[in-house]
């Protein structure tokens, strides 16, 4: 990709920080991106970390579409956004729809069922350029030191960010230049205080999000826009820089090794995006700003070299294979990262790909002149992209729908779940029968209440009301119920809705997830201990009749079970505000994951099941606090967990798992026949 410039002017006896002669090429931007790519491979496949690279590009496609539009307002061409989107992404989507394919293939072949429709999912967020606000709402580790386990198409999120700049920035561009042409405003002047506003706003945004909450900070558009508006700004003042030829050698071999440096020097795990973020950008600023030096010892000689400018040509589509080449072949390998060898070797498959890619698909439809002629002719062209990509999302999602609508239909025969472990049960399973939930669905099935908090159950603490839920039932509820604790309460809504509903109950849940409801706990983090404060003070306030909660913890693989921290205090405090407790026992966890050992190896495999006393006390830590309390309940719901020796992956064809130590919503719901009758028993209450 040419890469074009605004030369500028130069002074006596100095030359001006742009490029060498009348070429509008500035080859050395195309090897600093280049080497920015290899930033982002080298680091992501070698090292595990964050380089800054993706922030340098991100400024690089802001510093070349400032300079698009700007010589568009100077030459007095027409902005003609929609054609400029339709050229645009008629040239991007190409390339991703090849990976995508690629990808989703592989995964299909390479990667367990329970990762097809995490995959799916983030198949059409990364088509349609909001993979960044998917990943936001999973709060995506991004460092995460086991690549095998991230999604082949998390690397999309930049991507997407950039897509979304891509339709906002020309925008703010024919806005300007309206502007401008009403009022006789100067067009470079104008968009410098914009963007110089964009910038401020945005970074201080940025420093602030990142210190609360920066997994999630990491994907937040509005976060990532000064990055964008420092390249626009620099295309901006760029003319009117005038630095000497040894000044623009020394900027530029410092912006590189700044460059090289960032990811080594810097923990930027637990900084980026915020001010950090601006030392690879700022470095990336000085090699642009120092330009062709026209001296042999500028560092511009090796960026302008016929290898790093090729590479340049293909740096979009290497980006676009390096991280599912990675991920995929870690998963089928089964390690979480890669040596020297085995990383070479993705690296040289992902180049030989984006090579191929750019010779066979990007650049033929790049200079494909039939789109060109008309808008429709382009909109055309881009609707074919997407729908080849679409049909097999579509596909598979509808296949699923249809094997979920079958599967169900024979469900109360052919998945009795935990019915299967009763005494008398007979067995109408038929031989072909699907097990539930569906493998695929599997990672989704959840349990939740009909949605957020809204009335009198509303927290007026916003850390509450983002994790509030609540269920539909009105006003004249008969009880209240509120369920505390982390994601080992939560599996158990599936058990406690139906019970609520059939008898009239409101039920209000506030969880954290890995944060077991306890009073302040010095091992644990300081949010989990203000939620639980505040959690508390909510229950004192509503006064419900009673709380549920987990009250053991088990260990993984272990039979070290004991009492949540503190449980003894917490049903005191409770019980002293007159509210009742109800605590069930935690369920059995591993340390591997039994559903894909299942799938792997045969629900009957040795390897995926573990003898009772392997993974549970031998006796419930409830049993010495049975009569200590005038107001707890203890529910206990082993015994349609494990079969009295072993505790099965799967019971009556339903999986019993999602993962490694959380109960699929399908068996707890087929426990709630049972979970009804112990609740009444263990409460004393009335049905």
């Amino acid at each position: 990709m040419t890469t074009p410039t605004i030369p500028a002017p130069a002074r006596p006896g100095r030359r001006a920080s742009g490029p060498v002669g009348k070429s509008k090429f500035r080859p050395e931007i195309q090897g600093l991106r280049s080497l920015a790519v290899l930033m982002v491979v080298s680091y992501h496949v070698w090292i595990g970390r964050v380089s800054g690279g993706v922030d340098v590009f991100l400024l690089i496609s802001a510093f070349l579409m400032t300079l698009q539009f700007t010589g568009r307002y100077k030459q007095r061409r027409p902005m003609d956004l929609l054609r400029h989107w339709l050229h645009l992404f008629r040239r991007l989507l190409p390339a991703v729809v090849v990976v995508l394919l690629a990808t989703l293939a592989a995964s299909f072949v390479f990667l367990p069922a329970t990762r097809w429709v995490e995959v799916v999912n983030q198949g059409w967020a990364s088509l349609f350029y909001y993979e960044n606000w998917l990943l936001q709402g999973l709060a995506v580790d991004y460092y995460a030191a086991d690549h095998s386990l991230a999604s082949p198409l998390q690397h999309f999120w930049s991507l997407s960010i950039q897509g979304q700049v891509f339709i906002l920035w020309p925008v703010i561009f024919a806005s300007v230049a309206l502007l401008c042409r009403r009022f006789s405003l100067r067009y470079r002047a104008t968009l410098a205080y914009v963007f110089a506003i964009i910038f401020v706003i945005s970074l201080a945004y940025s420093i602030i999000f990142t210190a609360n909450n920066q997994a999630v900070a990491y994907f937040d558009t509005f976060a990532r826009l000064w990055e964008f508006a420092l390249g626009t700004l620099l295309a901006l003042v760029l003319p009117g820089l005038n630095f000497s030829k040894p000044v623009r050698v020394v900027m530029g071999w410092i912006g590189v090794a700044a460059m090289l440096s960032c990811g080594i020097l810097l923990q930027v795990q637990t900084a980026f995006p915020g001010f950090v973020a601006l030392w690879p950008t700022l470095a990336a600023v000085a090699v642009i700003a120092a330009g062709q030096t026209g001296s042999r010892l500028g560092v511009d000689r090796i960026l302008s070299s016929r290898f790093l400018v090729r590479l340049g040509d293909n740096s979009y589509a290497l980006y676009l294979w390096h991280w599912p080449i990675l991920v995929i072949a870690l998963a089928w390998s089964g390690k979480d990262h890669a040596g020297w060898l085995s990383g070479t070797l993705i690296i040289a498959l992902a180049l030989v790909l984006a090579f191929l890619t750019t010779k066979y698909v990007e650049k033929p439809f790049r200079e494909w002149k039939w789109p060109e002629v008309k808008r429709r002719r382009s909109a055309i062209a881009i609707a074919a992209c997407l729908a080849v990509a679409c049909a097999p999302l579509f596909g598979f999602q509808f296949k699923q729908y249809l094997d979920l609508q079958a599967a169900q239909a024979q469900a109360f025969n052919d998945n009795p779940g935990a019915h299967a472990l009763l005494p008398g049960y007979v067995d109408l399973v038929s031989q072909d029968a699907k097990t539930l939930p569906t493998p695929e669905q599997l990672p989704e099935d959840w349990a939740t209440l009909a949605g957020a908090c809204e009335g009198e159950s509303k927290p007026e603490d916003k850390m509450l009301q983002e994790k509030c839920q609540q269920n539909d039932v009105g006003a004249d509820a008969t009880k209240d119920i509120l369920v505390l604790g982390d994601s080992h309460s939560q599996q158990w809504l599936a058990a406690i809705g139906p019970l609520a509903e059939a008898h009239h109950w409101r039920v209000t849940a506030l969880l954290l997830g890995g944060c077991h409801f306890m009073p302040e706990n010095p091992d644990a983090d300081d949010a989990c201990n203000d939620f639980n404060a505040a959690a508390f003070k909510y229950a004192a306030e509503k006064l419900p009749d009673t709380v549920f909660m987990v009250g053991t913890a088990a260990s993984p693989s272990s039979p070290d079970e004991q009492l949540v921290h503190g449980f003894e205090q917490t049903v005191t405090n409770f019980n002293d505000l007159g509210i009742g407790v109800v605590a069930i026992r935690d369920n059995p966890r591993y340390d591997y994951n039994v559903t894909e050992c299942a799938l792997a190896k045969g629900v009957d495999s040795a390897d995926c099941k573990s003898n009772e006393t392997e993974v549970l006390a031998a006796q419930s830590p409830f049993a010495a606090l049975q009569g200590t309390f005038g107001n707890a309940a203890f529910l206990d719901m082993t015994d349609l967990l494990c079969d009295g020796v072993t505790c099965p992956s799967v019971v009556g064809n339903v999986f019993v798992y999602l993962d490694d130590n959380h109960l699929s919503k399908t068996y707890v719901t087929s426990m709630s026949e049972m979970f009804d009758e112990r609740w009444f028993a263990a409460t004393g209450w009335q049905e």
